[in-house]
């Protein structure tokens, strides 16, 4: 292993205390309680602004899973008041689920139930689980996990619908964002179902969350990869494929989260094709994903030829882990030669060094969009603290 590569661990250790300091420092809400909802991108507050669950709950994942990490109670209090604001204002205590969106107050203004925000709410409730042992949160958890399995599994075709009426009664627009086609199932919240189900056996050793998280599994695999390992985006409710889209990101992250999900069903045959198509998937995504410069192109629509050629902060960090994946898996060293092109770029075009924390995207002459905010319902210190944590970890 090169120099440079062992050196990514201490860098990833710092940059992981920098993300931490800048949400502690500029995102609490001192006057209505959780945290602000929008930053700007000159790190200005914007007033009266909304809060979202998928900021809420990715925060407090990154402050859980990095006390876990460094193994240390300094965030403990800020970890009890983000999951005492998500239970007090974001939790349908008469439907159950997690609301959509709550105003600067904390007033319901979308109670539809996403699943993928549903997901998340167990990713994190799991892992602040881990930290605090709070029983509450992990009976929360498995709530949310009966809730979602009971409501939004398709017993017929299989897979899992997208979204809800605040009552789980069928929704027409399930769309997760505007950008996103209105479609029933999609791969990017059946990763993160099975990202949360991975999580929550690690706390809820359970047949039922087992079996959930297999049949996950094989569901990526059979439904959303393609001949050529990149995972197909949306279809309707009977699998009809409704895109043409590749999104360089997802594929790679997909690679290890599957990993993850195999090993912790502890499935040997599952864990030898896991590893067997990330490694694939890996190499597919040397020869399609990345930019000249050596960043992470975003997507590519097959149809057209049509490559997104700016460059977002989260693909970057997924390609990393991804890759060091990858390499543990072979000990090649072009992951690892891709993957440190990929850091270098990212420390020197993608981190903000003036305001703090990671930019939304960048143009491919590596000029920032000024237009994106710091901070919002999608911009959270999920995918480059979770890198610098999971890189850490791995590298040795």
């Amino acid at each position: 292993m090169t120099e440079a590569y062992k050196n990514l661990k201490l860098e990833l250790h710092k940059e992981l205390l920098n993300i931490l300091q800048y949400w502690e420092t500029h995102t609490i809400d001192e006057e209505h309680g959780g945290f602000v909802g929008k930053i700007d991108f000159f790190n200005n507050h914007v007033p009266k602004a909304s809060k979202g669950i998928i900021l809420n709950t990715r925060i407090l994942w990154a402050f859980s899973a990095s006390a876990n990490h460094l193994n240390t109670e300094k965030y403990r209090t800020l970890c009890d008041q983000s999951f005492a604001y998500i239970q007090t204002y974001f939790k349908d205590t008469y439907h159950k689920g997690v609301f959509w969106e709550v105003d600067f107050t904390g007033k319901p203004i979308n109670k539809r139930k996403q699943i993928y925000a549903q997901v998340f709410t167990i990713y994190a409730l799991s892992e602040y689980y881990i930290t605090t042992k709070n029983e509450s949160a992990k009976s929360w958890a498995i709530d949310l996990f009966n809730t979602i399995e009971k409501y939004a599994k398709d017993t017929l075709h299989g897979g899992y619908f997208e979204a809800f009426h605040e009552d789980w009664s069928p929704i027409k627009d399930m769309r997760l964002s505007k950008k996103d086609l209105n479609a029933s199932k999609t791969m990017n919240t059946h990763l993160h179902i099975l990202e949360a189900y991975t999580s929550l056996l690690k706390i809820h050793d359970s047949i039922e969350v087992k079996k959930a998280l297999r049949s996950l599994i094989h569901l990526l695999f059979d439904k959303f990869l393609n001949v050529d390992y990149n995972f197909e985006l949306f279809f309707d409710d009977q699998w009809k494929l409704l895109s043409h889209s590749i999104s360089y990101g997802h594929d790679i992250e997909a690679a290890w989260l599957i990993i993850e999900a195999a090993k912790a069903v502890d499935d040997s045959n599952l864990i030898k094709k896991a590893n067997s198509i990330a490694i694939q998937i890996a190499d597919n995504f040397l020869a399609t994903a990345l930019h000249k410069n050596g960043a992470v192109l975003n997507e590519k629509n097959r149809k057209t030829n049509e490559i997104d050629t700016d460059l977002h902060w989260w693909p970057q960090v997924e390609a990393m882990i991804g890759l060091d994946y990858a390499y543990q898996l072979t000990q090649h060293q072009k992951y690892i030669e891709a993957s440190l092109k990929i850091w270098s770029y990212t420390k020197k075009h993608i981190i903000d060094h003036t305001h703090g924390e990671w930019y939304f995207r960048v143009d491919e002459n590596n000029n920032p969009y000024t237009i994106e905010d710091k901070v919002s319902m999608w911009k959270a210190p999920y995918h480059n603290a979770r890198a610098c944590i999971v890189l850490n970890t791995q590298t040795s």
